[in-house]
Parts: structure tokens; sequence; C-alpha cells
């Protein structure tokens, strides 16, 4: 379990309603931004502190990892639902009846700031140019203290329901059903062409023999049946273009366990071949998948336009965030 601080001035009552977070991936200018970067390493059974109108108002429970989902309709820019797509982060919210103002105790808080990515200032007043940021561990518990016993029994109460299962990508789902049906009334598309496409979200049909011409075998497991196989595009199906969506470049043979962790942004690629875990996949459940995460596990060399599109996946589907190694 981590702890997280979310500045929800503009979003709290969609976000807290609506049980999610939703940020951009970069900055207005194209830009890195380290508080919209964490948001690839959330993780279910995460706490997340929110902060509004200068007090911590609710507390939240995560329940899904980062995925890719268009910025929410009912933030209210026209336009916008489908066409900015960021991280969304599915939370189960709840309102604490006694909020806290942290300026109120700064004697108690100011020591334990972190050096970098604060939450706070010292004088107690929010950073504006925060979306969300990492809580170390002693911060989280003195501000879950201020709180008190509604705030300890909320998280002691969420540990006993752990287990309870991870719900789907919701944004997600809508977002592919979106590109679905855009594919299906675009009335320039020809039919052949239109149905490759359909197939090649499945990693089938004309998409999956390009991707053969260049590929042998699953890069994780060496399982080199085609019946086994299924062709996993490296920038997403619902990020690329039709040309992207069945350009065989695009592709890599996985096995379905492998071709889940690759699309879900659990593992990436380096253009060496080396495999990026990310810090949040489940290592166990890796290592009964096949893969070991106790050492670097090198796959093979990459085709230039392999690399061109592995880099689209390092930078926006793979859940790891370099800013947190600095934290």
């Amino acid at each position: 379990m981590r702890y997280w601080w979310v500045n929800q001035n503009q979003t709290y009552r969609h976000e807290v309603r609506g049980g999610y977070l939703w940020s951009p991936k970069r900055n207005a200018n194209g830009g890195r931004n380290p508080f919209y970067d964490f948001m690839r390493e959330v993780a279910p059974g995460d706490v997340v502190l929110s902060f509004a109108d200068t007090l911590i108002k609710a507390i939240g429970f995560v329940v899904s990892h980062a995925y890719e989902a268009p910025k929410p309709l009912e933030f209210g820019e026209v336009g916008a639902y489908w066409d900015t797509i960021g991280w969304r982060v599915d939370v189960r919210f709840t309102e604490v009846r006694l909020p806290i103002r942290p300026a109120d105790h700064m004697g108690v808080l100011t020591p334990l700031l972190p050096k970098r990515y604060s939450p706070l200032r010292s004088t107690g007043s929010g950073l504006q140019g925060i979306y969300l940021t990492f809580l170390p561990d002693a911060l989280a518990s003195a501000l879950i203290d201020l709180i008190g016993v509604e705030a300890r029994n909320l998280i002691r109460g969420y540990r006993v329901a752990e287990e309870a299962p991870i719900q789907p990508a919701i944004g997600l789902i809508q977002w592919e059903e979106h590109e679905m049906s855009r594919l299906r009334d675009d009335p320039g598309i020809p039919e052949t062409e239109r149905q490759a496409v359909v197939l090649a979200r499945r990693g089938q049909g004309l998409f999956k023999q390009r991707v053969m011409q260049i590929e042998r075998a699953c890069r994780i497991t060496a399982v080199n049946r085609e019946e086994h196989l299924r062709a996993s595009h490296c920038k997403p199906w619902r990020d690329a273009t039709n040309v992207e969506r069945l350009d065989g470049e695009n592709g890599l043979l996985l096995t379905p366990n492998a071709d889940h962790l690759f699309d879900r942004g659990f593992i990436g690629f380096e253009d060496n071949g080396d495999v990026l875990i990310s810090p949040v996949a489940h290592a166990d459940s890796l290592a009964r998948m096949g893969l070991n995460t106790s050492r670097v596990f090198n796959v093979g060399s990459f085709s230039e336009g392999q690399r061109r599109y592995l880099e689209f996946h390092r930078e926006s589907v793979l859940l790891r965030s370099r800013f947190l190694e600095d934290a």
C-alpha cells in the first residue's frame, strides 16, 4: 500500500462522485509533468487523500491500475471527450465527516514534507501546479492521525476488503467502442479494409499475417505455434491510425498472457530487447507466467520501425514513472 495526495479544487465534485482520478498525460506544451506521470504508478489497494478548498475532504481507495481514457465528459469542454486522452484510475472515495485544514497543523507537518514533489508549502498552502503526488509514509501517517479515528477505521476496514475483485477499465472499453463505431460509420473506408482493421483489434487477420513476416515466435515464451499466438500492437489499436493498425512493424507475436501484460503496460521493451517490468506489476503472477523479475531478460533486437512504435508504448502505455525514482 502506498499513499497519494490529489489536488481536486477544480474537479472534486466530478471525481469524488464519479469514483476516479483523471489527468492529461502531458502539459499543454507537450512537456512531461511528474504530477500527471505519477498516475502510472498508482495501484489497487493504495490510499488517496483528496485536498480541495484548503481541506482534506475525502479518502479514496484505489481499485484499478492506471489506464488510457478520454477526458471525462463532465469536465465540460465540448469536443474534448474523445480527442483528449489521458490517464484514469478508478477510486472508491468516502467523504470525511470532519475535514482537516493542513495549514492549521504545519508545526507537525513541515518537518515531514519531502524535499521533492511536496504537496504543500511550509506555510501550509497548496501548490497550484500539483495534481497527484506521492506521500512518504511518515507524512501520510501524520495526516491520517490528524483526521482521526474516522480515517484509521476506513483504512483498517479497507484492508480487510482488499481482496475484492478489481473492476474493469470502463473508460478504456468505452473508448474502444467509440473507435469501432467511427470505423463502421466511415463511408470513405472500403469494406475489405474495414474488416481488416476490425480483425486487427484482436491481433488477427491481415495484421497478424504482416507481423508474422517479421516475427517468428513469442518474445517472452518462445512459443511458435500460430494458433497460440496473438499479434499485439506496440502502439495500441485504440491510439493508432488505420494505417498503423495494419502495419506489421507495429506488432509483436505474443501468447495471450504476455499480450495482456504488454497491452496493459505491466511490461515493455527497451530498443535493445531488454524487458521492462512495471513496478506495479504483481511479481508472483509474472513469475507464474514465465517472467523472472529478479534478473534482466532480453528478447533480442527489433527493427527500426518496431523501435519507433515501442517508444510510444514506453511513453504512453508502460506503467512506470521515471519521476518517482527521484521522489
